[in-house]
């Protein structure tokens, strides 16, 4: 990352958004473009959808870590999909040394149980999978930071409605465990998500909801004191037509149609009074389109955190689209 970059000491990049936005987009986009740096980046997804293989067009990803992308500048991509079994299995053994009774407990039903009545541990075992990868080292040994497995870790973490409690791990388990291994655990991935090392990026579309729903994310987060990133607005409509245009449009006078029709007969196109009328129609459609994203643009700006925009792509991620999101964060200084 650059000094100016405002994400220069973020080691975990959390992103999340109203469902819809795009959030697993951005985060495969940021994780790449951090990738394309040379770095070594994990991209961890922890609600078994299946989004990165999506969005990657790779084989299925499991539990185990597996690099999807080896950039020609020595950079890689690896991916992850936390799975909670696997990882309770995991927690048992480094804590308790079960070996294979952990193995009988998820034979007998223990891992559902367990989570279905401690809710708040199931976060602790899913995001505790991605703390641990932040802070690994090489070959598991206690090196210099350089030495650190991953330069980043870029998590597609759930939606706003329930991101706060995922990340608030310390509040989901203070009824259930006040002391032990799970509540020290909780405390080291609170310290860390509470850190100047985590930020937490929200993403958004130009629309009422998407937008208010932004703003009342951020609102609990700080609320949380959980470390604010940067608003990352997706799906950008640009105007198809120059601001001169969108007034005349917008102000809808008479001479509208006539001026169509000539500018239509200039360049030998046959014209009909429901041709005219119809594209009339849909630079109406447009001029509301840009309007309305101006004006929820201007309230996501409000908000005092860094914005970037990402365009509206015609084929979505497919044909190199991922590739081209990842370079428009760059350009707009993001990472």
């Amino acid at each position: 990352m650059t000094a100016a970059s405002p994400h220069a000491g973020v080691r975990l990049h959390v992103v999340t958004g109203k469902g819809g936005t795009g959030k697993t987009t951005v985060a495969s986009a940021l994780a790449l473009a951090l990738a394309r740096q040379g770095k070594r980046v994990l991209l961890a997804e922890v609600e078994e959808r299946q989004g990165i293989s999506q969005t990657f067009d790779v084989a299925p990803i499991g539990h185990e870590e597996t690099r999807i992308v080896h950039e020609r500048g020595g950079g890689e991509l690896y991916a992850l999909s936390v799975d909670v079994r696997e990882s309770l299995m995991e927690y048992l053994q480094k804590f308790y040394k079960l070996g294979r009774a952990g193995t009988a407990l998820e034979k007998v039903g223990a891992v559902d149980f367990a989570t279905t009545i401690a809710p708040g541990l199931r976060d602790v075992l899913l995001i505790g999978k991605v703390y641990e990868a932040v802070g690994r080292r090489r070959g598991g040994r206690h090196h210099d930071r350089d030495e650190l497995a991953y330069d980043a870790v870029v998590l597609d973490a759930p939606p706003t409605g329930r991101v706060v409690r995922f990340l608030n791990v310390n509040a989901e388990v203070a009824d259930v465990a006040k002391v032990g291994p799970v509540r020290s655990q909780a405390d080291s991935i609170t310290r860390l998500l509470r850190s100047h090392r985590t930020a937490v990026h929200v993403v958004s579309l130009l629309e009422e909801m998407p937008v208010q729903e932004t703003v009342d994310a951020l609102a609990e987060l700080a609320a949380a004191s959980l470390p604010l990133g940067a608003i990352v607005i997706n799906q950008v409509h640009e105007p198809l037509i120059g601001e001169e245009d969108l007034r005349v449009v917008a102000r809808g006078n008479g001479s509208l149609a006539a001026s169509v029709t000539a500018d239509l007969k200039s360049v030998s196109v046959r014209t009909s009074a429901a041709m005219v009328a119809g594209l009339i129609a849909q630079a109406e459609d447009h001029v509301d389109r840009v309007e309305l994203q101006q004006e929820q643009e201007s309230v996501l700006l409000g908000q005092g955190r860094q914005v970037y925009r990402l365009p509206m792509l015609p084929e979505g991620t497919d044909a190199g689209g991922i590739r081209v999101l990842a370079d428009v964060l760059t350009e707009q200084g993001m990472i």
